[in-house]
């Protein structure tokens, strides 16, 4: 450990930030919806000097045998050295992977999607919802701008048009996707027993454990996910939810404000 996360993790003992947040406090989050006009639906997130595009593609395709009236969903994330020069050009690595996993859990078990109403017909057709991440300046805390950043792209999707069942890009209609709630995932750090939100990168390098938790609009959890080798308490996992409601629900007015 460096001196400067040993700085970083003595000031988070006593309840200050290197930078003078709060504990509870985020960097500012700024958004904007719809930056990629050739996709179906896209935002771009900003949480301090972390920067998230997402674009959602749509497509036509088979449904699975065991939800054959249920359209698909589908994430990817990719880290490209344009975000960070610690990531390489290549495939998914293992921090990839885990992005688009979180946020690809905190939509689907959230139930956001209608996804019955995805399907053309039954057991044949059902329309593909494709959810493509790509960092574009990474500061810390990647896991929640992305996250934001899809639920904003999917409620300002608009449904391609179709002729003879085949998808004809490049011409939108004004049907929407069946987004029936707003998803946000909350990422709490902690250090010595002090939990914190939003961490940027240097306090990323100095955390014992991490703990996302993404919130539906009434306030339940919807998904969980642990990083780092370091543990929770019980009290500590409750202390971290309560956490994540309270600025889940401050991040959903934002959200909010933005739907067409």
């Amino acid at each position: 450990m460096n001196i400067q996360n040993q700085y970083i993790r003595n000031l988070i003992t006593k309840g200050d930030r290197i930078r003078g947040r709060a504990l509870d406090q985020y960097r500012d989050i700024v958004i904007e919806k719809n930056p990629i006009k050739n996709a179906e639906g896209s935002a771009l997130v900003k949480i301090g000097k972390t920067e998230v595009m997402v674009g959602v593609k749509l497509d036509i395709g088979e449904p699975f045998a065991d939800t054959p009236d249920e359209g698909i969903l589908i994430a990817g994330a990719e880290f490209s050295p344009i975000a960070s020069p610690e990531f390489e050009l290549g495939p998914p690595g293992e921090n990839a992977i885990e992005l688009a996993r979180v946020v690809d859990r905190g939509i689907r078990e959230s139930k956001c999607i209608d996804m019955k109403k995805l399907c053309i017909k039954k057991g044949e057709k059902v329309w593909m919802v494709n959810i493509d991440i790509q960092p574009l300046s990474h500061d810390g805390n990647l896991i929640d701008a992305a996250g934001i950043a899809a639920i904003v792209a999917l409620m300002n999707a608009r449904l391609p048009k179709l002729e003879d069942d085949k998808v004809v890009y490049g011409e939108k209609t004004d049907t929407t996707l069946p987004v029936n709630d707003i998803p946000i995932p909350v990422t709490v750090a902690k250090i010595n027993g002090k939990l914190f939100v939003d961490p940027d990168l240097e306090e990323e390098d100095s955390i014992d454990a991490r703990l996302t938790i993404t919130t539906k609009s009434n306030g339940n959890v919807c998904a969980l996910q642990k990083g780092r080798t370091g543990s929770f308490s019980f009290e500590e996992i409750e202390e971290a939810i309560k956490i994540s409601v309270r600025k889940g629900k401050e991040i959903r007015e934002i959200v909010k404000s933005l739907k067409t």
